[in-house]
């Protein structure tokens, strides 16, 4: 059988050999990696900016993981065209290497909107690599005040990395809330109370006009000052090989509940594709770590041969910032499509459960102490909410509310 190709290094491509070394256990493989370090847990870059975590301990995978499993990786290469016809790869260095399936983990990229002056500024950082962290790291002062443009995860994450570092920390966003692809505007509230008790300042429903040297103005004409900016606006999946190669592309690489793209043997998973997502009955782009790991598995499994279906991702998050966690899955309800959504608060807390059609679809938990992937199970299996006992879930996240059989089968044992 020819080779496996699998173009990225990250999540989804240590699912791929997993999935296909479970199928077939002897075809090498060869990974084109653009960093030059091995695979590591990327949410870990901001324990690292913070000094928690040492960039050496970040390996997703023991240092012989490559070499046990038969694979060949390629640092420092870039895939820059696919031909589907010829079955080969060329990289940036000329070189062209043949496939038998090949499997696109390219991740995606940060997302730079245009803005004037923007090319003056001195010292401006993305946050999505090892490499982003170790040269914001190098940058960072005692006295230096950090600009942060985007409230999302990746702009927090950052901010929280860098709060005990540096002297000032500000963070603007056209969002009117903070991590508003994620909690809703009471959840927002909440965490943004936790960030501000940390020290950082927020502009909200604001973003900058434009950039003089190291003094940023805002659209609503506030004008603040900087010596670091990072740009965590978003990111756009990198989509170019297939769309170039003539594949489907809409915001991600288009897949089926294989993994399969619209070209013949090549796959794509992870931030990459826009595969099935259960939550909504319809493709989106995921890109949560879990389900890249389990696309990346799944694609990784046919590729060898198997026989590999993956019609349960979700939208996950599991955050948090200074001591305050966040639990959220599946999808909030709006007022205009009905369905129930069940509350429960306190100080410093707040649990939403969300349910539509005798089904849990959604529930955000903040600041509490759950047993998550039970509610995560309810909504990935589409379980009857009339078939376990609701109302003792609504209290608390427990196994008590399922029948002694589905707790035999989910979890074994006595019950």
């Amino acid at each position: 059988m020819a080779d496996y190709i699998i173009i990225g290094n990250g999540t989804a491509a240590l699912g791929c050999i997993a999935g296909i070394r479970r199928v077939d256990p002897g075809t090498p493989i060869t990974v084109i990696s653009a960093e030059t370090h091995p695979a590591y847990c990327r949410p870990l870059i901001s324990y690292a900016l913070e000094g928690r975590a040492k960039p050496e301990a970040m390996n997703a995978r023991p240092a012989d993981f490559y070499e046990k499993n038969g694979v060949t990786v390629l640092y420092g290469k870039r895939a820059v065209r696919i031909d589907p016809e010829a079955h080969t790869v060329q990289l940036d260095d000329g070189q062209v290497l043949p496939y038998g399936k090949l499997c696109v983990a390219a991740g995606s990229t940060p997302f730079v909107p245009p803005m004037t002056g923007l090319d003056t500024v001195g010292q401006k950082f993305s946050f999505m690599t090892m490499d982003d962290m170790l040269a914001l790291d190098a940058a960072a002062k005692a006295d230096s005040r950090v600009l942060i443009v985007g409230a999302g995860l990746i702009g927090l994450k950052c901010a929280e990395g860098l709060a005990r570092r540096v002297a000032h920390i500000t963070v603007c966003d056209l969002a009117p809330r903070v991590l508003s692809s994620i909690l809703d505007e009471e959840g927002a509230a909440l965490m943004q109370a936790k960030l501000e008790e940390a020290g950082l300042t927020f502009y909200l429903g604001d973003t900058v006009d434009r950039f003089d040297g190291n003094r940023a103005v805002m659209k609503r004409g506030a004008e603040v000052d900087f010596d670091l900016l990072v740009l965590a606006v978003g990111v756009r999946a990198n989509t170019a090989l297939i769309r170039e190669a003539g594949g489907e592309v809409n915001r991600g690489i288009v897949t089926d509940t294989r993994m399969h793209t619209s070209l013949p043997d090549i796959y794509a998973a992870g931030d990459c594709a826009e595969g099935y997502d259960a939550s909504i009955g319809a493709n989106r782009v995921l890109a949560i770590l879990p389900n890249a790991e389990m696309q990346g598995e799944c694609a990784g499994e046919n590729m060898a041969g198997g026989d590999c279906v993956f019609d349960r991702a979700i939208p996950m998050n599991a955050i948090g910032f200074f001591g305050l966690h966040a639990l959220c899955a599946g999808r909030s309800l709006t007022p205009d499509e009905g369905g129930e959504t069940i509350v429960e608060r306190g100080p410093g807390w707040l649990k939403k459960l969300y349910v539509k059609d005798g089904l849990l679809v959604g529930f955000a938990l903040i600041g509490c102490e759950e047993r998550a992937g039970i509610y995560t199970s309810l909504i990935r299996e589409k379980i009857p909410l009339d078939t376990v006992d609701f109302d003792l879930l609504k209290q608390a996240a427990t196994s008590a509310a399922f029948s002694p059989a589905v707790r035999r089968q989910k979890y074994g044992g006595a019950v």
